[in-house]
């Protein structure tokens, strides 16, 4: 009998990575009560974007929280998906996922910049910011999804398509109802700028999805 070499990828940091991300969302929920409490129900009422999203949105510290919670669920979601797919790298996983959250932190943060820029040009910030705030709550919030998903893939239903599917409609679902519902409270206010609108909605959001899309391809 012929002994076959079996790897074992230690858990010890994902659950640490988790850990963590789980730690700063109980800081937000303890430090900031009130408004995590509306945070929670944002895809069934909004008054947790229509009451945080002016006096500077982007920087208050349950926005940072969230969205630092956000970063490290995503970026260990897409590192389980390259796994359970069998596209993962050659080399040191830590390092690949590492290097996925680097590049999902740069990309949001070179985002941000881009959409706040387009505020300063068509001198209207207040109102692009307002989109922003509410876009990066409705993806803060799915990361809730994001998190419970990377819990079943890594001790549950380890490596399951089933789930990451089942992860990604719910993502989709969710920030479609923030779309929808971004559209509705800003009709009378996007009307005057429909033209913008559509521009920025090309350069900074459909744009970058694009490219993503045509490099996986290659």
């Amino acid at each position: 009998m012929n002994p076959i070499e079996k790897s074992i990828v230690s858990l010890d940091w994902m659950t640490l990575v988790l850990f963590s991300s789980l730690v700063l969302l109980a800081i937000g929920k303890y430090w900031y009560s009130s408004k995590f409490l509306n945070f929670i129900i944002l895809p069934f009422n909004d008054k947790y974007v229509l009451l945080n999203s002016k006096k500077g949105p982007l920087l208050n510290w349950f926005h940072i929280l969230m969205s630092t919670f956000q970063l490290l669920n995503l970026s260990l979601f897409i590192f389980l998906a390259l796994r359970a797919f069998d596209v993962m790298p050659q080399g040191d996983p830590v390092f690949t996922f590492l290097i996925v959250l680097g590049g999902l932190a740069l990309f949001e943060f070179a985002k941000l910049l881009l959409q706040s820029f387009t505020g300063y040009v068509f001198n209207n910030q207040e109102f692009i910011l307002g989109i922003i705030f509410s876009k990066t709550s409705y993806l803060n919030y799915s990361s809730i999804i994001i998190a419970l998903a990377n819990i079943l893939l890594i001790y549950v239903l380890i490596d399951s398509k089933a789930t990451i599917y089942g992860a990604i409609a719910l993502i989709i679902l969710i920030n479609g109802i923030g779309t929808i519902k971004l559209l509705k409270n800003h009709q009378k206010a996007m009307f005057p700028y429909f033209v913008y609108f559509i521009l920025y909605l090309c350069a900074l959001e459909i744009a970058p999805l694009v490219l993503i899309g045509s490099y996986l391809k290659v």
